[in-house]
């Protein structure tokens, strides 16, 4: 019996060495589809298929006319090549939904860099690094990041520059954050306003560099906000700089105040030795997580007397000090509590991006720290959760009136009233 003198072909497979590659050429293939698959469907007919009549509606007017110049797109799974078709003999330009023109990254990846470059990434880094994960032909550079800083700078001119008319604004949360650039003498305070809406949402309204939170800076910033149209707020919540509450009595007289419960708590453990803070934070906590303002009272002058008890005197003065401003969230709705006795809402974002220790120390200019600071307080923006029983935020609006956070019938406000 002879043998046989033709092999099996063996079939194409992908393998573990060139599954990147692999994976990037069936996405340029899946775009380059959905490309073409657009073209139809504006003209509404196939590649090659001839024009129905003139009087006919099933196909448009326009004819195929080959392919622009091969371009480079970088998503986040690597650099892909495209070619967007050309259409011919219509009243308009073809725009694609698919790829925008001169778009070479897509929005993840333009988000990228501005969390790379904060998180401590250098400017000229940016080439060896990303041209690693993103293939040797991604468009991104030192280049790249300086424009797209000038472009960040101009963004934020015209966000600052924006009108504040349609919001309804329910609470502010105000706070300053410290940056130290590379060739300033002193450190800069950007002042951060966070604004919680009446249908829930958080929204960012100003992010301004100001004096080491002057009472001028804060005039500046809140006068801006009212200059641009924005109402004044029901309540605004901050830590305990004498400066902001100057200024938001000279601007929003008529607005609630409510300062931070953990600024307070650091401020009141500070005055203890380090083996009396374990017991006193407990304490602490009870004021602040009680049910109504007498019990927070009640135990605000347990606490005091504790402190009489072990000749921590200072740390009781230090707790009993602007206690008005301490307990004003009781006059709001008990599901915004958690949201208003702190300013967690400004702290968090920055905490996160640990914009107040290394990565502030990599700008050179103030304006830069601003601009790249904005850029990723937007990206923050959006991820931000919304407000416990948005309902209630309507009605605080309105002027709903609520005692230990619960609301006050209409019988009974008069009687608060006389």
């Amino acid at each position: 019996m002879g043998k046989l003198s033709t092999e099996s072909q063996r079939t194409s497979r992908v393998t573990w060495d060139h599954l990147e590659g692999w994976v990037r050429g069936k996405v340029q293939e899946l775009i380059q589809t959905l490309l073409e698959e657009e073209v139809t469907e504006l003209l509404g007919r196939n590649k090659s298929a001839r024009r129905q009549a003139v009087d006919s509606d099933v196909s448009g007017p326009g004819y195929r006319n080959g392919y622009g110049k091969e371009r480079r797109l970088t998503l986040s799974c690597g650099t892909i090549k495209v070619r967007r078709p050309r259409v011919r003999g219509l009243e308009q330009r073809l725009e694609s939904r698919i790829l925008l023109l001169f778009a070479r990254r897509t929005r993840e990846v333009d988000q990228l860099i501005p969390e790379l470059y904060l998180h401590g990434l250098a400017q000229g880094d940016f080439d060896l690094a990303l041209r690693g994960l993103l293939g040797d032909e991604a468009p991104i550079s030192a280049g790249t990041v300086a424009r797209l800083k000038e472009k960040w700078q101009g963004e934020l001119k015209e966000w600052k520059e924006r009108s504040l008319a349609g919001l309804e604004v329910v609470y502010l949360w105000v706070d300053g954050v410290y940056v130290k650039a590379g060739l300033e003498k002193t450190k800069a305070a950007l002042l951060v306003a966070i604004a919680g809406l009446s249908d829930g949402r958080k929204v960012v309204l100003a992010l301004e560099p100001g004096h080491r939170e002057s009472t001028e800076s804060w005039q500046g910033v809140l006068r801006d906000l009212k200059g641009r149209g924005m109402n004044c707020p029901r309540l605004v919540a901050g830590d305990g700089n004498l400066g902001l509450w100057g200024a938001l009595g000279q601007v929003f007289p008529e607005a609630g105040e409510q300062r931070c419960w953990n600024h307070k708590m650091v401020n009141v453990l500070d005055k203890l030795p380090k083996k009396r803070q374990w017991e006193a934070k407990k304490q602490l906590q009870q004021i602040v997580y009680a049910e109504t303002q007498a019990q927070a009272e009640g135990e605000r002058d347990k606490f005091v007397r504790w402190c009489q008890k072990e000749g921590q005197q200072a740390a009781a003065a230090t707790l009993v000090r602007d206690w008005e401003r301490m307990v004003t969230f009781y006059q709001f709705p008990k599901e915004h509590w958690r949201h208003l006795r702190t300013t967690n809402v400004v702290e968090s974002p920055f905490a996160a991006l640990r914009l107040r220790t290394n990565a502030a120390k990599r700008f050179k200019k103030v304006e830069n720290a601003t601009a790249v600071i904005f850029k990723m307080l937007l990206l923050a923006e959006g991820r931000f959760r919304r407000l416990n029983a948005p309902e209630r935020m309507q009605q605080v609006y309105l002027g709903v009136r609520f005692q230990d956070g619960i609301e006050v019938k209409q019988a009974r406000v008069q009687e608060l009233a006389a």
